[in-house]
């Protein structure tokens, strides 16, 4: 009989479990429970986090409140907005929070005007539609991590 295989996606990935009958792979799964997944998912967070730290290293400082912009470099507002999204964890923050980070960094921006215009060109969106959250999306994330701090790291 073939290898019964399942591979399962996950926020930080995908699980693959597998087994010589389906027996085997059940069993496999009832070892996968919401516990296994949320320590699995916090240590992956950890870690992304530890690397998103080096990244910012000399553009975004973590101070005891939260991130502060450290760079003298010129930014613009969104570019401010998304570096502190970027630097929070889940890359994501209420509006509130968002502009005590700027103007702790020294940065005066218009927060919700910024924020809706990025929420209209895909940077970021509102993970619950009524709460003031927001969240950097991938390609948030991916405009942050290729087109933002390359320069930024440059000397």
């Amino acid at each position: 009989m073939p290898r019964v295989a399942l591979a399962i996606k996950t926020p930080f990935g995908e699980i693959r479990v597998s087994g010589d009958t389906p027996g085997e792979v059940l069993e496999a799964l009832q070892a996968l429970d919401q516990e296994f997944i949320s320590e699995v998912n916090e240590r992956v967070s950890d870690l992304l986090a530890t690397q998103a730290k080096d990244d910012l290293k000399g553009v975004v400082e973590m101070a005891r409140d939260g991130p502060i912009i450290v760079t003298k470099k010129k930014l613009s507002h969104y570019e401010a907005i998304g570096l502190i999204l970027y630097s929070m964890r889940d890359h994501q923050s209420s509006s509130r929070e968002i502009t005590k980070r700027l103007t702790a960094s020294g940065k005066k921006v218009t927060v919700p005007a910024r924020l809706h215009e990025m929420r209209k060109r895909g940077h970021i969106f509102k993970p619950v539609d009524r709460a003031p959250y927001y969240k950097l999306s991938t390609r948030g994330v991916k405009w942050i991590e290729e087109e933002v701090l390359p320069p930024l790291k440059k000397k």
